[in-house]
């Protein structure tokens, strides 16, 4: 039977893994250096933010850097192009990408809504 103990330490691995995900958004996401940086399997990791969170790790990443770019691009006048690559998308196409998917709405869209207002 597990006890509370287990539940606590898997919590605050869900919780450093949030922490390093948010610090080190703007690079270049990849498990082993996650899970290298807090010292546990990767595969166990991706299996314990699954089941604490609801949420793969990829994605709360990639939720990380649009809730990040939404800010640029309410807060700013950098071009599109530019915010993407300010936090972490090589490719603006690909940033688009992943913008529309986690948000629902394409960065264009975000920043003409937030000019509105």
């Amino acid at each position: 039977m597990r006890g509370k103990g287990c539940r606590d330490s898997g919590d605050a691995l869900v919780r450093a893994a949030k922490d390093y995900i948010e610090t080190h958004s703007a690079e270049k996401f990849s498990l082993q250096t996650l899970s290298g940086a807090l010292f546990i399997n990767g595969s166990y990791l991706l299996r314990l933010f699954k089941s604490r969170t609801g949420q793969t790790l990829l994605g709360y990443h990639n939720r990380v850097r649009c809730d990040k770019a939404r800010a640029l691009l309410r807060d700013t006048d950098m071009s599109i192009s530019k915010v993407g690559e300010a936090v972490g998308f090589v490719s603006s196409a690909h940033f688009a990408h992943v913008f529309k998917k986690t948000t629902g709405m394409t960065p264009t869209e975000c920043r003409a809504g937030s000019s509105r207002r």
